[in-house]
């Protein structure tokens, strides 16, 4: 390249809010029905019939403007967007063109140059549209089951730079959402997708380049590689002298290229104008406060409690906020431990890994069971290995973490005359090693470490451990 360059990352997140019914009907919104089996004549788009706004969602809309710190409009409508697609029955969507619900907002993430703050230009309400399913034999069906489940699509500016970045942002919306218990946010079900745009331009160029919107990925992994792909593929054109067409894309999994779509839209071509079936949305101040208050604490001050009353490092807040599960999990551990770092550490390690692998709804391990673990963690009457071995069997058998220590043999060795002994066994039992050490080869320390600790069956407390070696290596130096 003979050119700096650098990408502008603009996202379009669709969040699916967990209401029980649609947001213009009574159909119920369960995901994974029968095709075709939660619709009715105003989500099938019949003539004749009428939508009614559920207030619920706008509710959730609004705890979603406030948790990402938005200005919430006292007087808002809703529009229609015009265009003809076969999962779409009215031929419109209904959504909001020039009066959004919320602007102006504002998300903080945590990168590795330190914290960033990726701008909400603005969130609001609109339909889901329903599903093609792609069958070779019979051609492509509609399913209108997800017609009307309400959505929010929020906006950010095109403030990102990286894949990273964008991803981080993602995962935090996920994780305000969740918190704020306006969406289950799952990914492999749909409930949180996103449009990634993407332009190119000179490092330093203050206007931005032509963009592309690559449509509808439902994992971060994908996010990552279509903007990765993106950013190589608007380079190349670039240098080769080519110009930047503004189109629509999709993201292939399989070659993790981008293919194009069809030329990108303007906001003319969808033709909107105000429903004239529904009436404005009027937000007065009692009912935002209201709302306001029905917000649980989000990520971010949950973060702050890790750090400043519990003093876990900025890493450990950031990564037990980011699942609300193990954050609520460590939570109810916490008020019966003070060993906090400890009870930080396996919770990461541990208890988030068998909650990811056996899933959220089947946890078999209690707080109080993980806060005992800590406890003997802190009391040095475990080490980390010992420690990872007593989850693992709780959450298989469950029972009393004392009588499980005992019966399984774990506790941690500290003896300083028994640890001696095997220091000096292993040294025996490995004459080239300690020369190598001697030589000044640092890595043989770490495996006498390992030949010890083999000794000790894994309960040696490996800082004992490592005094008593070097002790003894220093004494055949000397």
């Amino acid at each position: 390249m003979s050119k700096a360059y650098e990408m502008a990352i603009g996202l379009e997140t669709h969040v699916e809010l967990k209401t029980k019914t649609k947001i213009f009907c009574s159909c119920p919104t369960e995901f994974g029905a029968e095709p075709n089996t939660q619709c009715c004549p105003v989500c099938a788009g019949m003539p004749g019939a009428l939508p009614v706004l559920n207030e619920t969602a706008v509710e959730y809309a609004i705890r979603a403007g406030l948790a990402t710190n938005c200005g919430i409009a006292r007087f808002s409508k809703l529009d229609r967007k015009n265009y003809f697609y076969p999962d779409l029955p009215k031929a419109y969507q209904i959504s909001q063109y020039d009066l959004p619900l919320c602007a102006n907002g504002h998300v903080d993430i945590s990168t590795e140059a330190g914290e960033k703050r990726v701008r909400v230009m603005r969130i609001h309400i609109e339909e889901d549209a329903g599903k093609l399913v792609h069958d070779g034999a019979r051609g492509t069906m509609v399913d209108l089951n997800r017609c009307g489940v309400p959505l929010i699509e929020i906006v950010s500016e095109p403030d990102m730079r990286s894949a990273g970045e964008a991803v981080a942002y993602l995962k935090k919306l996920r994780s305000i959402v969740i918190y704020a218990g306006i969406s289950d946010a799952r990914m492999n079900e749909g409930s949180l997708r996103c449009d990634v745009n993407v332009s190119v331009r000179e490092k330093g160029a203050e206007s931005l380049g032509t963009r592309a919107e690559v449509k509808n990925l439902n994992s971060f992994a994908f996010v990552a590689k279509a903007i990765e792909y993106e950013f190589r593929r608007q380079v190349e054109a670039l240098e080769a002298g080519e110009k930047i067409v503004q189109e629509t894309r999709r993201f292939d999994p399989a070659s993790g290229k981008t293919f194009p779509m069809r030329s990108k839209e303007n906001a003319d071509d969808y033709r909107y104008f105000p429903d004239p079936d529904l009436m404005p949305v009027v937000i007065d101040e009692a009912k935002l406060l209201r709302i306001a208050a029905s917000i649980p604490p989000l990520p971010d001050a949950r973060k702050r409690v890790y750090m400043e009353e519990y003093g876990l490092s900025a890493c450990h807040s950031e990564q037990l906020v980011l699942e609300k599960a193990v954050s609520d999990f460590f939570d109810e551990a916490a008020k019966r431990t003070e060993h906090r770092r400890a009870l930080a550490s396996l919770t990461l390690s541990e208890v988030a890994r068998l909650m990811n692998e056996a899933g959220i709804e089947r946890v078999a391990l209690s707080p109080a069971q993980l806060a005992a673990v800590a406890d003997m963690l802190g009391a040095c009457r475990l080490n980390a290995g010992g420690a990872k071995k007593l989850v693992a069997a709780l959450w298989a058998t469950g029972g009393n973490p004392e009588e499980l220590l005992r019966r399984l043999d774990l506790e941690q060795i500290s003896d300083r005359a028994i640890l001696g002994e095997i220091a000096r066994r292993a040294l025996a039992e490995n004459p080239d090693m300690a020369r190598d050490y001697q030589r000044g080869r640092q890595a043989a320390l770490k495996a006498l470490m390992g030949a010890a600790m083999a000794a000790a069956k894994g309960r040696a407390n490996p800082e004992v451990l490592q005094e008593m070696i070097v002790g003894q290596l220093q004494l055949t130096i000397d």
